[in-house]
């Protein structure tokens, strides 16, 4: 994949992530495709759950998407693998920086490029990888 083309799916990506920011449940669930499976620390999600989270409005305060990288896995499919630092919107008002990292698999379907899977991992500094 080129280098423009990561940048396309970052872009994508940040779409989904400042929908969190805004709480626009209906912006969040227009990138992700009908059959989305989201496995998360809380368990599984499908595209109704994601959206779903901002009822009550926005659920990130605010997010920096680093160390992008990309892979095909098909034709018209792409996993797109990153780690997120962000803050989560709380009662008292941001949250403490957290970090993630996220895959997220992109496909190319008739209405453009749709979000279908994503799986979130925490990041666990006391344990780095070798």
């Amino acid at each position: 994949m080129t280098h423009t083309h990561l940048d396309h799916l970052i872009q994508l990506e940040t779409q989904v992530w400042q929908a969190l920011v805004d709480g626009d449940a209906v912006a969040d669930a227009e990138m992700l495709a009908d059959d989305f499976l989201g496995v998360f620390p809380t368990g599984f999600a499908d595209r109704a759950d994601h959206a779903r989270q901002l009822q009550h409005g926005p659920t990130v305060a605010s997010f920096e998407l680093t160390e992008p990288r990309s892979f095909p896995v098909g034709d018209d499919a792409v996993m797109l693998s990153y780690l997120a630092r962000y803050r989560r919107v709380t009662p008292d008002g941001h949250g403490e920086l957290e970090e993630m990292y996220v895959s997220s698999l992109w496909c190319h379907r008739d209405a453009g490029w749709m979000n279908i899977f994503s799986q979130d991992t925490p990041r666990d500094e006391a344990n780095p990888v070798p």
